[in-house]
């Protein structure tokens, strides 16, 4: 089993840069469960409506 780090950093308020044993492993912007993702696999959105346990997530792929 491999070990793993992964570090997160605030920018700004609602800016989050994620560190991982790689390097950089993305960007988040928003709140904690309402953001959106930007890392080497795409782009990702999650929205989550508080206290119901409903989370809806989508990713789209790399645009290039």
């Amino acid at each position: 089993m491999g070990i793993r780090v992964r570090r997160s950093i605030q920018i700004i308020p609602g800016v989050t840069l994620n560190l991982n044993n790689r390097g950089v492993g993305g960007v988040s912007i928003g709140k904690r469960g309402n953001s959106i993702n930007l890392n080497q696999q795409g782009l990702q959105a999650t929205v989550r409506i508080p206290g119901t346990g409903f989370t809806y997530r989508t990713k789209r792929r790399k645009l290039t």
